[in-house]
């Protein structure tokens, strides 16, 4: 038996996990952001909600693990920001610990609980608020030691036209400190910007593509614009990943078509060719950060 949890900078969620398919939830927590001794003492809390000692803890968290110095990078935590919070935390709980970025950890529960079971490669892409991924091969995580292996929502990328027809881009800063990347067109915010750029007008992602669906010109173009963009350096990941089937998660998967749009534009820019879907809506709707973390922590990864 595990502790997991998924930490994010508004709420700690723990659960009990004796298999990824048999997870007990132990409650949300508010995430204290200024004070680790608050921190620590909120895990505690919830591991002694399990009723016995816990094999180890597994945690899927916001924020990169450096794997050459073990220390987290997370600007949405501060109290933990810099710290070497896998040692940290064992040192304090007594326990063995795990941790592993979110995205990473929703790789992990599709590749072991959801739409890629079965799959040797299997790359979690997110299209939330920005754009992330993670990268699973044999069920394992490739960054088990930390890294940022799969996370195809950064670097300098985007292109510069796109649509159909092709219309000019601007090149965004990014979040990351670069220009250009996926980050700043992909995700939600990301298609507000692209629709304020080509309309002049300042939508939420979800009316954007409320209108796409009921028949919208302007929607229509601003979806034709983002596929176009996004679709190329996702196929261009997967041809140098060999995924063979690339979940979506976050909250821009719930447009199943859109999804299927994307689906389209990347097996066409890829080497290999599928006859199936290769890019698919994820399978783990409820929790999918838990189910990682357990995931990981049931596998005993380092």
């Amino acid at each position: 038996m595990i502790v997991c949890f998924d930490i994010g900078g508004s709420a700690i969620k723990g659960a009990v996990a004796h298999a990824a398919d048999r997870i007990e939830p132990l409650g949300r927590r508010v995430t204290p952001l200024d004070d680790f001794n608050a921190f620590v003492g909120t895990l505690r809390d919830v591991i002694a909600q399990a009723g016995e000692k816990p094999d180890r803890i597994a945690i899927s968290i916001t924020g990169v693990v450096d794997p050459e110095t073990q220390a987290i990078k997370c600007a949405n935590i501060p109290c933990i920001d810099g710290r070497k919070l896998g040692a940290e935390l064992s040192d304090s709980l007594g326990l063995p610990v795990l941790i592993a970025n979110d995205a990473d950890c929703f790789a992990l529960a599709e590749a072991g609980a959801g739409a890629g079971r079965g799959y040797r490669i299997v790359l979690g892409a997110i299209l939330g608020t920005g754009v992330g991924g993670g990268l699973v091969v044999d069920g394992r995580l490739i960054n088990a030691e930390g890294g940022f292996a799969g996370e195809w929502g950064h670097g300098p990328a985007v292109a510069s036209m796109a649509g159909t027809p092709p219309v000019a881009i601007p090149i965004f800063d990014c979040g990351c400190g670069q220009r250009g990347c996926v980050d700043t067109i992909g995700g939600a915010r990301g298609m507000e910007r692209l629709h304020l750029t080509l309309h002049g007008k300042n939508l939420e992602s979800h009316e954007i593509t409320a209108l796409w669906q009921s028949g919208d010109a302007e929607a229509a173009r601003t979806i034709d614009v983002l596929v176009d963009l996004i679709s190329s350096p996702l196929a261009l990941t997967v041809n140098i990943t060999g995924a063979t089937i690339v979940p979506i998660g976050g909250g821009l998967s719930n447009v199943t078509p859109l999804i299927a749009e994307i689906d389209k534009a990347v097996r066409a820019r890829i080497l290999r060719k599928f006859d199936r879907p290769l890019v698919v809506r994820g399978e783990c709707r409820i929790e999918p950060g838990l189910i990682g973390a357990a995931v990981l922590g049931l596998a005993g990864e380092a």
